[in-house]
């Protein structure tokens, strides 16, 4: 017997159109039944549409006030902060949205072009993407004021390839530094020229506050046009260029921002290819070196060799190695460290003045005492402790070994503190020495630790509870920037959720440095290390509990959805 062949019918090529409408259709899965979700996205929404009204009525202000001497200023100036957040802020804080994970087009007969520009599309189907547009539709209005229809035309163009541009370099950014957490040689490099980077942030803003108070705004304006001439600057001001009587700058312009983001779309095509096939070289496999004291041995990483044998010490083992190997969890290590270094700068430095020479400089703030001291560490305390808010989450599915094994949960939430504070409390105390000598106050030393000690506690006993209640899925991917679509939304109010509860069961620590003066200098190292392990066992003890009784739900909700 034979079989029909199919009838021969023509074949569709996949457009952007397909990536799209399958975008639209993951979201609505996504949402189904998800009544948390659908709140965190409307929520987002407003949000963005408020910043965006914001936006929008700052870059239109030279225009609604009729005069365009600082209107380079503002294009520039506001655009390329623009473009500059969407290249750090998603390293940093929102993640990267990937409801359409890459990885799973690996298998797929398509080009790497069709996969490019079909991802790029379904990138800009987002809130931050919409909510640029509008902010930045207020240099049309400007435009449209200062120079007529025709400068409005060429200020649209140029907003479109500035949110272009925006979105191609945050995928671009995020992807290329994926690829490069998950090679074994040069992750370590890596994340250090990532932290040093954006520690250098702070002192950057120290000295640009400084050289503002007494600025010469003629002379920024001049060097905003020499930004206009990047592709930072660039698309934001072309409408303003022909506003002003330089219409052949605006093409000019143009070339370099398509040839920026050309650019940019080339070098994401082919991180994205390494993200999908994995194709990181590893190098020569390295020599086996003897380890001593057996197979079990083995599994203990140096940095908890001292951890007993059982079962505590073999959930410390596995947490200490999976914040070390994991690209997701390390790149939230790394902000720790930045934060931790500029954060206290930027508070207790603020009084930046200028030198014998001229030239900005670094002072203390004439005000800087010790409850200013101790908001600034108490700010960085619960922050690090807030990257535990979503601890399960970084599990996703293989939590369901715990579950079946019948992990007690007093122990194993004492077991992931002990593996999180192995990294952390180290680098807490390089923040709280160097802030001393920094501020030529080495007797606050004490002061600075022992507060660290106490918010970072707290926090650990606050995020126990978060993580257990309000825990929620990450995509399955190697990008450890990716989230989930409203998962950005949803790590952010957790994040400040965890952080403001934390804060205010760390507020008796502010207020004995402003009650008991210098003596509290001295009580500040063995009262707070003491509050802060009392809460953190606390906490554990507590939460334990709560999440004995939740664990199925747990795993539900941390695994993600295929």
């Amino acid at each position: 017997m034979t079989v029909a062949a199919p009838p021969a019918g023509p074949v569709r090529a996949v457009s952007a159109r397909h990536f799209v409408r399958l975008k639209l259709r993951v979201m609505g899965n996504n949402f189904r039944g998800q009544g948390w979700r659908v709140a965190l996205f409307v929520f987002g929404a407003l949000f963005g549409l408020w910043v965006a009204a914001s936006g929008f009525f700052l870059f239109a202000l030279p225009g609604l006030s009729g005069t365009g001497r600082y209107a380079i200023l503002l294009a520039a100036g506001g655009g390329g902060l623009l473009v500059l957040g969407w290249l750090l802020l998603p390293l940093v804080f929102f993640g990267v949205d990937e409801t359409l994970d890459p990885a799973r087009f690996a298998l797929l007969p398509l080009t790497r072009r069709t996969l490019v520009t079909g991802l790029f599309a379904a990138a800009l189907l987002s809130v931050p993407a919409v909510a640029v547009l509008i902010a930045a539709s207020g240099l049309v209005v400007s435009a449209a004021a200062l120079g007529g229809w025709s400068a409005a035309v060429v200020a649209a163009v140029g907003v479109v390839a500035g949110v272009l541009l925006c979105v191609a370099a945050s995928r671009a950014m995020t992807s290329a530094f994926a690829s490069m957490l998950r090679s074994r040689r040069v992750r370590d490099l890596a994340a250090v020229l990532l932290a040093v980077a954006a520690a250098l942030l702070g002192p950057l803003q120290i000295f640009g506050a400084a050289a503002l108070r007494g600025a010469d705004w003629d002379r920024l304006s001049g060097a905003a046009t020499v930004l206009g001439w990047t592709p930072l600057g660039a698309p934001w001001t072309v409408g303003i260029d022909v506003a002003q009587g330089r219409v052949w700058a605006a093409p000019v312009k143009l070339l370099i921002t398509l040839a920026a983001l050309a650019a940019l779309l080339v070098w994401w095509s082919r991180s994205l290819e390494s993200a999908m096939v994995g194709a990181v070289s590893a190098g020569p496999a390295p020599t086996q070196r003897g380890v001593s004291g057996g197979a079990v041995a083995q599994l203990f990483p140096r940095m908890v060799g001292w951890a007993p044998r059982s079962r505590f010490g073999a959930l410390v083992a596995r947490e200490a190695r999976y914040w070390w190997r994991d690209a997701r969890r390390r790149a939230n290590l790394i902000t720790i460290a930045v934060v931790g270094i500029f954060v206290p700068v930027m508070v207790n430095l603020g009084g930046a003045g200028f030198g014998a020479d001229g030239g900005p400089g670094l002072t203390p703030t004439a005000d800087s005492s010790p409850v200013l001291v101790t908001l600034s560490m108490l700010f960085v305390g619960v922050l690090a402790s807030a990257t535990l808010a979503n601890q399960f989450g970084f599990d996703g599915s293989a939590y369901a070994a715990n579950v079946v094994a019948g992990v007690p949960g007093r122990l194993e939430l004492r077991a992931r503190m002990v593996a999180f504070s192995v990294y952390v409390l180290p680098m807490l105390g390089v923040v709280a020495v160097v802030l001393s000598l920094v501020l030529r106050q080495p007797c606050w030393t004490g002061l600075t630790v022992g507060t660290l000690a106490a918010t970072y506690g707290a926090g650990l006993a606050v995020n126990s509870y978060v993580s257990v209640l309000g825990a929620y899925s990450l995509p399955e991917t190697s990008n450890p920037f990716a989230m989930n679509t409203g998962a950005g939304m949803a790590k952010s109010l957790l994040t400040m959720l965890s952080m403001l509860i934390s804060a205010v069961v760390a507020v008796p620590m502010v207020v004995a440095a402003g009650l008991l003066g210098d003596a509290w200098l001295w009580l500040a190292l063995p009262v707070g290390a003491a509050y802060g392990l009392g809460a953190a066992l606390l906490g554990a003890y507590l939460a334990g509990d709560v999440l004995d009784r939740r664990q199925p739900e747990l795993l539900s909700t941390v695994t993600p959805r295929r």
